[in-house]
């Protein structure tokens, strides 16, 4: 059963991490998402690795939270973007974030680690 959930776990994260097309650059939070954006993870210190308490200290209270099966969505809004957080068990057991993703209200890709410091900033 553990294998099950490390192997869902490791889906989903995949999964979040497919390239999305290129669109125009929205004013204060970066160029859209490449493949290559999607794996770096600088300006995501913060935020990789952090658990809900944590998110809620930066952000504020999230606008979703989704419980999946094996894991957790917190999603936090403000005008420049939407940031989209993926928290999974870690080796302890505790939820910490894995993967997060960000995009304008029209659904185009962000600069994860402008939309960050753009919430943190509000």
């Amino acid at each position: 059963m553990r294998n099950f959930a490390a192997l869902t776990a490791l889906t989903l994260i995949c999964a979040g991490c497919a390239a999305v097309p290129s669109g125009q650059p929205s004013a204060g939070v970066g160029v859209p998402g490449t493949a290559s954006d999607m794996t770096d993870t600088r300006g995501l210190e913060g935020v990789l690795g952090s658990n809900e308490a944590t998110l809620i200290r930066l952000f504020g209270k999230p606008r979703l939270d989704v419980v999946e099966p094996v894991g957790r969505k917190l999603q936090f809004i403000g005008a420049p973007c939407i940031l989209d957080a993926y928290l999974y068990p870690d080796r302890q057991g505790r939820e910490v974030v894995t993967h997060v993703d960000a995009r304008r209200r029209d659904g185009a890709a962000v600069d994860r680690a402008a939309c960050v410091a753009a919430l943190q900033a509000k």
